[in-house]
């Protein structure tokens, strides 16, 4: 190829399917899954924020669905970057996920951050019913890959 390389964008959808215990076991297998599908991609979106969502949404739904059934993650790796998903079977809205926060958290308790969080640090999230319970998403925009010298 003459000239400058560019490095051409990933250009189809991928997805990985995988079902967590409904225990605090589940939080490190996610991550470690998150971790192995943005890393098949030159252009995934930030493992590390990836990672850190993907706790908080599975420890979200360890915590708050009283062990009623397995939880699912999904990953989709999309030419915008990635999509990640937590499944559980508790058909209640996640907290302040898509409402605006009306007070700070109290910066002494341990939780609560999660979901602001979550808010903060991705391109988008929100939730949706399923037949089974709900989805709890986040969507983090691809990153571009750094420049290669000639």
């Amino acid at each position: 190829m003459n000239g400058l390389a560019l490095h051409e964008r990933f250009a189809e959808s991928a997805s990985w399917r995988m079902a967590l215990p409904h225990t605090a076991a589940a939080v490190p297998v996610a991550r470690a899954m998150v971790r192995t599908a943005l890393s098949e991609v030159e252009h995934a979106a930030d493992c590390d924020t990836a990672e850190l969502l993907t706790a908080e949404l599975v420890a979200n739904a360890v915590e708050h669905t009283a062990g009623r059934g397995p939880i699912e993650l999904v990953v989709e790796l999309l030419p915008t970057g990635c999509q990640v998903e937590v499944h559980d079977p508790d058909p209640a809205p996640p907290g302040q996920l898509t409402r605006p926060v009306m007070e700070e958290p109290d910066l002494w308790q341990e939780g609560g951050r999660g979901l602001l969080l979550i808010r903060a640090l991705s391109a988008s999230c929100g939730h949706r019913p399923t037949p089974r319970g709900k989805a709890v998403w986040f969507t983090l925009p691809a990153v571009p890959a750094p420049r290669r010298p000639l």
